[in-house]
């Protein structure tokens, strides 16, 4: 729940940078040189690109957590069998071996969103965030049903 109240914090405050922002360039606009109408449009630019960029990462945390919820009703979500450190931290060689076991399970089932979506919590751990993305990504297009690029 506290991640969800971080989210939404920090996703109002882009929202207020955006707007402010986006004053600033409507302002350069209006003042009509061929120069402060350039940066205007540059500065316009920003808010459009971080409004997408916010909208492409809800629409993600939000179909990661459809799946989620779909696999802990099905009693399938990974179970929590890493080792840690007295820190809370993860041990990288536990990650490694249960990375390994998910490796081969997606393996053995490529097209299986299941797999894909414990082989991400797995990248996850193991903290190669990139490659837990993609997967979650591929776990997401396999679940509904869309193509998926290759690998």
């Amino acid at each position: 729940m506290r991640a969800k109240i971080t989210y939404f914090v920090l996703a109002a405050a882009l929202v207020v940078y955006f707007v402010l922002v986006g004053s600033r360039g409507v302002l350069l606009i209006r003042e009509g040189t061929p120069v402060t109408i350039a940066f205007g449009l540059a500065v316009l630019v920003l808010p459009f690109i971080g409004a997408w960029f916010l909208w492409q990462t809800t629409q993600f945390a939000r179909n990661a957590n459809r799946l989620a919820r779909e696999l802990e009703a099905e009693g399938g979500l990974p179970v929590d069998e890493l080792e840690r450190t007295p820190g809370g931290r993860i041990v990288r060689d536990s990650a490694d071996a249960v990375f390994a076991k998910r490796r081969a399970e997606t393996e053995e089932a490529p097209d299986d969103w299941r797999s894909w979506f414990r082989l991400a919590v797995a990248y996850h751990d193991a903290r190669d965030t990139a490659r837990a993305r993609k997967a979650m990504q591929r776990a997401i297009a396999l679940h509904d049903g869309r193509p998926v690029r290759a690998r």
